[in-house]
């Protein structure tokens, strides 16, 4: 979709993934704990749904805790599981004042009862909402997921796959695959994180950590995506 944005004719992408790194180095420096960028990076999340909303984006997904962030140190984990939490809990008022319908994909097998109840209580409220589709991915593996697809085919008595089949037993069967994801904190790698979905993505690598992430750096990203030419395998 065009949109002009601050005199700007930019190419918008539907739905953008957003790899949210660099909290615990954006603390470090700081002179904070880990744990405090954990904090600002979750005000930021907030933020930045509201700017991809005004900027036309339609669908947002965030890359929150992977199922190899098992591996921090027990205190951390804790304290993410704790943010989590309340922010599914402390987030819903505003979730239903700006009309975003929420949805939490990944392995919620290994989360707490009390995270699963918030988490079931968050999509059912939101789930008439016709604003952003923010997708929150937590206990999240690319692999996994496309694992724990085919087990549920097998469960079904699948014999027979195609791609239309596994997609629709994935994670983000409601959604559509992103055109755009970002990552930042200067990494450029995947991370195990929605590997099926990104088949003909574009990706975009920013130096910025995310609790500095700013609105400004999201139009720098829908810039990057606007100017590329999307052939998905053709001329």
């Amino acid at each position: 979709m065009e949109k002009m944005i601050d005199g700007e004719l930019l190419n918008v992408p539907e739905h953008v993934a957003i790899i949210m790194d660099g909290n615990g180095r954006w603390a470090t420096r700081q002179g904070k704990k880990r744990t405090a960028g954990h904090y600002r990076g979750a005000e930021v999340v907030e933020t930045i749904c509201e700017d991809a909303w005004n900027l036309g984006i339609k669908y947002l997904t965030v890359y929150a805790f992977s199922t190899e962030n098992w591996k921090r140190p027990q205190a951390e984990v804790s304290t993410l599981m704790h943010l989590f939490y309340r922010y599914l809990v402390d987030y819903l008022d505003k979730f239903m004042k700006q009309n975003m319908r929420v949805r939490i994909i990944g392995d919620r097998s290994g989360l707490s009862a009390k995270i699963n109840e918030a988490i079931t209580n968050l999509e059912k409220k939101s789930a008439g909402n016709t604003g952003l589709n923010f997708t929150i991915a937590m206990n999240y593996g690319g692999r996994d997921e496309i694992v724990r697809a085919v087990n549920r085919l097998l469960a079904d008595g699948v014999t027979s796959v195609d791609e239309a089949a596994l997609q629709s037993y994935l994670d983000t069967a409601e959604i559509p695959d992103p055109n755009l994801v970002i990552r930042t904190s200067g990494e450029e790698r995947v991370s195990n994180f929605l590997l099926w979905q990104t088949a003909y993505s574009e990706f975009y690598f920013t130096p910025v950590l995310w609790p500095d992430f700013t609105r400004s750096d999201l139009i720098d990203a829908v810039r990057a995506y606007s100017s590329r030419n999307r052939r998905y395998g053709g001329i």
